[in-house]
């Protein structure tokens, strides 16, 4: 019975994440005190006491959403769980891709908080306030969608940035090209067209400047093998090669999160049930609407930990 763990993305934050498993395990404790030490300022009293809206912030969203995943993973190990032994594969939804290499040692814990500040900043630096956008499209081909991008982006950036499954797409770019593409949509039949209340274009061709930042990043930190294959959200492919790995983050960046087929490569290639590491349980729904025969869990509280051990063995 092949498992597999995957690891949320920006959206999954909640004011008050991981405060049960920093009190439960030392071992969670002290990933909330690297992070905050990698950072030079307090996040765990964010993470734990928000403002929400000061959490939701890219820059600080990414860097917390890896430290309550990491803290969640950590735990588990205290109890002589062991990744290498009992996963087969690890993947993570856009920022949770660092997560996912976190866990699997690809990157310390402190280098995945650095990277994931700069890549918060660098993906809100890169369009202006206001000039970039996304929109969800619900319940439409992807090939009607696709075209509607095409047509939306003559002479400007319109493209897919998340394949989420269960007939949800995530289009990105130039605000203007992303509210036409939006409203073809719809005149294509999409149940839904909705405007994301999102702070820049993610997963667009206008974060080049942030792929530029992460590809300098990248370079400046130690990388090892991970322990486990990641399968990257840009090949939906499992690799263990350190540089390969740093070459897909950077692409990633651009790039579209190619989701629903992570979640069907899963199913094609053994796994039967998929962990959801972390805050939230988005994935896990999602992988429910793309393959019913793989049951899913969730790792986000001190319960979850005990739940799953007794599952994993």
């Amino acid at each position: 019975m092949a498992v597999a763990f995957t690891f949320p993305g920006q959206g999954s934050q909640a004011v008050g994440m991981g405060k049960d498993l920093a009190e439960a395990f030392v071992e969670s404790r002290k990933i909330f005190e690297e992070v905050d030490d990698a950072l030079g300022e307090n996040l765990s009293k964010l993470i734990w006491e928000g403002p929400e809206e000061t959490l939701t912030l890219t820059a600080n969203a990414q860097p917390a959403l890896m430290a309550v995943s990491l803290a969640a993973i950590r735990a588990l190990e205290s109890r002589a769980f062991s990744l290498k032994d009992k996963v087969a594969y690890v993947a993570g939804h856009s920022l949770g891709e660092y997560s996912a290499l976190a866990a699997a040692g690809f990157v310390s814990v402190a280098d995945a908080a650095r990277l994931l500040r700069i890549r918060g900043n660098a993906m809100q630096a890169a369009v202006p306030a206001g000039e970039g956008a996304m929109a969800a499209i619900i319940g439409l081909e992807q090939a009607d969608v696709e075209a509607a991008c095409a047509e939306a982006s003559k002479g400007s950036i319109c493209q897919i940035a998340n394949d989420n499954g269960g007939g949800q797409l995530v289009i990105s770019g130039a605000r203007a090209a992303v509210e036409l593409a939006a409203k073809l949509c719809t005149e294509k039949g999409a149940k839904r067209a909705l405007m994301l209340q999102v702070s820049a274009p993610f997963h667009s061709a206008l974060m080049k400047p942030a792929a530029e930042i992460m590809r300098e990043a990248l370079a400046g930190v130690t990388k090892n093998a991970p322990v486990v294959p990641v399968v990257s959200n840009v090949t939906v492919a499992p690799t263990s090669d350190p540089d390969e790995i740093a070459r897909r983050l950077v692409e990633q960046v651009t790039g579209r999160v190619r989701w629903r087929e992570t979640v069907e490569w899963f199913g094609a290639n053994g796994v039967l049930t998929l962990y959801e590491i972390g805050a939230g349980k988005v994935l896990s729904g999602l992988a429910r609407r793309i393959n019913r025969d793989i049951a899913t869990g969730a790792v986000g509280t001190a319960a979850d930990v005990e739940a799953a051990l007794a599952a994993l063995g």
